[in-house]
């Protein structure tokens, strides 16, 4: 893997991350004041929720090019 391809997934991974991160923080907040009275506990569910996911997103994206797929290997 080159340097420009790491670079490019790294960057993806990062805005994945900021995404998901945004939306986990955003929904969390919603549904502590509309449901449970402005506890602190749906804010950090979502939001550990939203970087759970994108960390596997990244993951997965960065181990895709160890990975010999069906396809490859019937060839």
């Amino acid at each position: 893997m080159s340097e420009k391809e790491l670079g490019k997934k790294l960057d993806r991974c990062l805005a994945d991350g900021a995404i998901k991160l945004g939306t986990g923080l955003g929904l969390g907040i919603v549904i502590s004041v509309l449901f449970f009275k402005r506890h602190t506990w749906p804010i950090l569910f979502g939001t550990g929720t939203g970087l759970g996911m994108a960390y596997s997103n990244c993951q997965n994206d960065l181990r895709s090019f160890y990975m010999l797929h069906r396809s490859e290997k019937e060839q």
